[in-house]
């Protein structure tokens, strides 16, 4: 069984950066892919960044998009997300996730793992 352990989490006002590390342990499978998301007080879980197994193929969501960077240490086993130029209404818990396949996904069906999440919090 795999576990994944998000940080990195915190407060930073707007238009600051924070990176997330996800650290994966356990039984793992780097040929899994791999994605981010994220949930604010009472709304849905968000897709926030997809990562494919290898780290060749990357997808964002469009209010991300030039402003986060998914990347990954299969040596490592651990993905991270860097956060730029944050908003305040970026605030939320935020989630890495393990695929069930190795092809990037925005679909949250489609992972099987999911870490306990990581605060971000950014003020205004």
């Amino acid at each position: 069984q795999v576990q994944l352990v998000e940080s990195g989490g915190g407060l930073v006002q707007a238009g600051g950066s924070l990176r997330l590390s996800c650290a994966a342990s356990g039984r793992t499978s780097s040929r899994s892919a791999m994605g981010w998301f994220r949930q604010a007080p009472g709304k849905e879980r968000e897709f926030v960044a997809a990562i494919s197994w290898r780290g060749g193929s990357t997808y964002y969501s469009d209010s991300v998009k030039g402003r986060f960077s998914i990347s990954r240490d299969n040596a490592k086993n651990t993905v991270y997300l860097q956060m730029n130029s944050l908003k305040p209404e970026e605030t939320a818990v935020y989630y890495c996730a393990a695929a069930q396949g190795s092809i990037w996904t925005r679909v949250p069906s489609d992972y099987n793992t999911w870490g306990q999440g990581t605060q971000v919090t950014v003020s205004s």
